[in-house]
C-alpha cells in the first residue's frame, strides 16, 4: 500500500508503510516535535532515543501482517522528510471498529497533512478492512487533533471522562466517529 496525496497548497505527501530506512527520519521528526506531541502521546517524551524509533519500526511489518495495526509514514515527496504518522489500531474484529490516530511534526502542522493521511487511511479501513466504525479519541485540550477530526467530517459524539492516560496524567477526551456513509474518500 502506497499512495501519493495532493495537499491544498499544491505539495504532495506519500503515504506508505514504515520501512527500516525510516528510523533516522522518524527520530528527527519526533525530536523536533516533543514539546507539542508529548503532552498527548505517551510514546513521545523528552528522552526519546533513536533506539525507540528503531524498535517501533521493526514491529510495524509484523503488526500489519497479523492484521492488528496499520501504521503509515507520511513522507514529503519534494524533500523526502518524514512529516508524521497515521495509524489504525485497537481493532475490534467482533464489532468491526477501530481507532484512528495521527501526529505531524511541528514544522509541518496546519497544512492539511494529517487530514489527508487520515482520510486516506479511514477509506482503507472501510474498504479493505471492512470496518463499520472508526473512532478518533482526542484529549479535550488537544485542539489541533480535534480540528483534524472535524475537517475529516467526523461526528463529535461527546466527552468521555478520564478516557486518556499519558504518563500518569488523566485527560477527558472527545469521542469522534466516522462511518462508511460519511464518505471520507
Amino acid at each position: 500500500m502506497q499512495h501519493e496525496l495532493q495537499l491544498d497548497d499544491g505539495s504532495s505527501v506519500l503515504v506508505r508503510p514504515y520501512q527500516p530506512d525510516d528510523v533516522p527520519l522518524l527520530y528527527e521528526a519526533v525530536r523536533e516535535s516533543i514539546n507539542e506531541v508529548a503532552p498527548w502521546l505517551p510514546w513521545c517524551h523528552p528522552d526519546y532515543a533513536i533506539e525507540e524509533s528503531r524498535g517501533w519500526i521493526e514491529t510495524r511489518a509484523e503488526a500489519w501482517a497479523r492484521g492488528t495495526e496499520y501504521d503509515v509514514a507520511m513522507i514529503d515527496t519534494a524533500h523526502g522528510r518524514l512529516l508524521g504518522g497515521c495509524g489504525i489500531n485497537a481493532l475490534n474484529r467482533a464489532n468491526r471498529f477501530a481507532n484512528l490516530g495521527y501526529w505531524v511534526r511541528t514544522s509541518r502542522t496546519r497544512r492539511g497533512v494529517a487530514t489527508a493521511a487520515a482520510r486516506f487511511l479511514a477509506a482503507f479501513g472501510f474498504r479493505q478492512l471492512g470496518l463499520i466504525r472508526i473512532e478518533i479519541v482526542v484529549a479535550t485540550a488537544n485542539t489541533a487533533s480535534q480540528r483534524v477530526a472535524e475537517k475529516l467530517g467526523a461526528t463529535r459524539e461527546g466527552v468521555l471522562r478520564n478516557r486518556i492516560l499519558v504518563r500518569d496524567q488523566v485527560h477527558d477526551a472527545v469521542m469522534f466517529s466516522l462511518i462508511p456513509s460519511d464518505r471520507v474518500e
